[in-house]
């Protein structure tokens, strides 16, 4: 699959701060706090019509913070990477550019001027590897127009730990959804003491979404504790129930 990126990335919150009112600028998300502004047709035309002027925009963005200019370009497994990084109001290195990537990942330009960034490995087994490019996430997107649709999306967000605490709550939402269809899924085919009609005369329920969460609460013992008599599933029904608003008839 093709790979093209053409990004101005470096601190969220900065980017946001620096692009402020321009109408063709969007600022993607990526991990450890950064974001990534991409480099459009648009943007060029109204922000930097020129290449000195370009120059000229990243200076006066990073006297705030570093940032980042970063190109790659992939078909298959050729293809280039380029990069440079401004500080202070000046460009401090690069570019870089390489159409080799048999040597280190670190060496590569866009992990050096990401780890000018102050990006940092996340563990210790992904420091032998040094591929920051990763693990800051420009892997989540194939194109402009990816990225481009990833900063329309977290344009609510008014600073990066906005953002971070919604997409961790995102996250969790997804993970007890997917622990719910295992769960049910693996519910399916376990087989309970008692029926949905002894459950009701037992409890006194009416047919209705009490008698299929008492079959569940019956299934998830058995997955516990290994099949249940008909005794024991109503013991431990009984107590089940008491602790539950079931609405059971008196």
């Amino acid at each position: 699959m093709p790979y093209e990126l053409n990004a101005v990335i470096g601190g969220f919150d900065l980017l946001r701060s620096r692009t402020a009112g321009i109408r063709e600028a969007t600022v993607a998300p990526l991990r450890q706090c950064m974001g990534l502004v991409p480099v459009t047709e648009g943007l060029r035309e109204e922000l930097f019509g020129s290449a000195p002027a370009f120059e000229q925009t990243l200076s006066h963005w990073s006297q705030d913070g570093p940032i980042a200019h970063v190109e790659a370009d992939f078909h298959g497994r050729d293809g280039h990477q380029a990069a440079a990084v401004w500080r202070t109001g000046a460009k401090v290195w690069g570019p870089a550019r390489t159409r080799d990537f048999t040597g280190p990942r670190e060496d590569w330009p866009i992990n050096a001027a990401l780890a000018l960034l102050d990006v940092v490995p996340r563990s210790a087994d992904e420091a032998d590897h040094h591929d920051l490019f990763l693990e800051v996430g420009l892997g989540r997107e194939q194109d402009t127009d990816g990225w481009q649709s990833a900063g329309r999306a977290a344009r609510w967000a008014a600073t990066y730990g906005e953002w971070h605490e919604e997409h961790l709550a995102e996250e969790e939402r997804a993970v007890r959804a997917a622990a719910e269809f295992e769960r049910s899924r693996r519910l399916a085919d376990v087989p309970v003491a008692l029926d949905g009609k002894a459950i009701m005369g037992l409890l006194g329920l009416p047919s209705g979404p009490w008698v299929g969460a008492a079959t569940r609460h019956l299934q998830d013992l058995h997955l516990e504790h290994g099949p249940l008599s008909a005794e024991e599933a109503a013991f431990r029904l009984r107590i089940w129930a008491a602790g539950q608003d079931t609405g059971r008839r008196g």
